[in-house]
């Protein structure tokens, strides 16, 4: 019998945890769930009699160095910064590793440990990363396959609200960790390279210069630039590339909306706001407004934002309640980003019956014996409910499924890896079909070049 540690019960393992569970007896496996809160680990695996929840301090050195003493296969689910040190003293045990995060330059510095281990740390086999890197690898390789020349490649993916349970102006809800979404964009400027030329986008503008793009059979969406696209090139061989972007995905009019709460600074996290202990939401907004004891905290934001009476924004900021006279009711002083958060969780958590949607979208360009063709590929999975969400789904059941090809001997290699390889990518999605997880790739008349601009 082979033990599988999961470290980490989030949201995000819901359903890597079911498959385990599900396919424990003809696998042979036996599933250990370690979290600090305990609840939530039994929650994941109920009274499963090949399973196991317990609780676990994972940074504990001593205890997490017992605990893998008796385990064959790693999955940390913890948040990404604590990866390294799991992945280390899986090296020093020859323990095969999977980490859905993105690999950090820490990480890409245990790639000749690992090998010298003989073990595999697999990385970023989620949705975005993961799902992302097989599905456009497929279709890039294919194209390679037929000696076709890559132009331009663009992608993007949305954690967003299902239509169904689409019910505020705002058409989004959370479906993932929202301090990642009132942060998102921050830190650096996005950088693309489009027709040969590098551009940049500052993150004050990250939210104006957007791309609408139509996803057939789910309509329209609107697109944000990520911050880095240029490290995609060398991932995926496409180093000479003249065009590639890659960014998030939005419901149209959100991200005009959202800039409101950019340019007014309230995203901020680098300081605390002080006196923001007693403030009201009304007077959280007016903090960062001009002082002007006759006009409204509504006159001067519409007159600072250059919002018009008849514009669909303002309809979007009222709902949020951000004018209210009502207390923030905080037990001390928060950043910016920390205030507007705990506002929007108020409007923007998901109901008891909401279910959350995964948008997935690749174009690619390439030329053939000279002739530009271009395919459309996207993706489209809705969660079931609370617990087996889309996001749940497209996250856990590519860790898993990993899993399981590195257990039974199929994935072969050693070291730090993405999943960009057929060996991986093809098994992956093949199996990610039967859970609904299914791309549509359509052949189209290409745009010519000029028309592929961020707007």
């Amino acid at each position: 019998m082979k033990t599988i540690l999961v470290i980490g019960a989030g949201r995000s393992s819901s359903s890597m945890i079911r498959y385990f569970l599900n396919n424990a007896e003809k696998e042979d496996w036996y599933i250990r769930v370690g979290d600090m809160n305990l609840e939530m680990a039994q929650d994941k695996v109920g009274k499963h009699p090949r399973s196991e929840a317990f609780q676990f301090d994972a940074l504990n050195e001593e205890v997490r160095r017992a605990e893998l003493q008796n385990v064959d296969f790693v999955v940390s689910m913890l948040p990404a910064r604590f990866h390294v040190e799991v992945v280390k003293d899986c090296i020093d045990m020859k323990i095969n590793v999977i980490t859905p995060s993105y690999v950090s330059e820490e990480m890409k510095e245990l790639d000749g440990a690992a090998r010298e281990a003989g073990i595999i740390i697999m990385n970023e086999i989620g949705v975005d990363p993961g799902i992302d890197h097989m599905s456009a690898k497929k279709i890039l390789d294919e194209i390679a396959e037929k000696k076709g020349e890559i132009e331009y490649f663009e992608s993007f993916t949305g954690g967003l609200i299902a239509p169904e349970s689409d019910d505020n102006p705002w058409n989004y809800k959370f479906t993932w960790n929202p301090r990642n979404v009132v942060l998102a964009g921050q830190g650096s400027a996005a950088k693309f390279i489009q027709q040969g030329q590098y551009k940049y986008i500052p993150y004050n503008k990250l939210f104006r210069r957007t791309e609408i793009i139509e996803v057939e059979g789910h309509g329209k969406f609107e697109g944000y630039a990520n911050r880095d696209s240029l490290k995609y090139r060398s991932i995926y061989g496409l180093e000479d590339i003249p065009t590639i972007y890659r960014g998030t995905f939005r419901k149209v009019g959100f991200c005009r909306a959202w800039n409101v709460f950019v340019s007014l600074g309230a995203t901020d996290d680098s300081y605390t706001l002080e006196g923001s202990k007693n403030m009201t939401k009304r007077d959280f907004i007016n903090s960062f407004l001009a002082f002007n004891p006759h006009d409204s905290v509504e006159l001067k934001l519409r007159h600072y934002m250059k919002i018009d009476h008849d514009d669909y924004i303002w309809d979007r900021l009222v709902w949020l309640g951000i004018f209210e006279k009502e207390p923030l009711n905080l037990e001390k002083d928060m950043t910016p980003a920390q205030i507007l958060q705990k506002i929007l969780e108020e409007k923007w958590t998901l109901k008891p019956n909401d279910k959350d949607m995964i948008v997935m979208w690749h174009k690619f360009g390439f030329k053939i014996d000279g002739e530009l063709h271009e395919i459309n590929s996207s993706m489209v999975c809705i969660g079931e409910d609370q617990t087996y969400t889309a996001m749940s789904e497209t996250v856990g059941l590519p860790v898993a499924i990993c899993t399981k090809m590195i257990l039974n001997g199929t994935i072969q290699l050693k070291g730090v890896q993405l999943p960009i390889h057929k060996e991986i990518y093809d098994p992956v999605l093949k199996e990610l079909e039967e859970y609904g997880i299914v791309f549509s790739d359509k052949e189209v008349a290409p745009k010519p070049y000029t028309d592929i601009v961020v707007m």
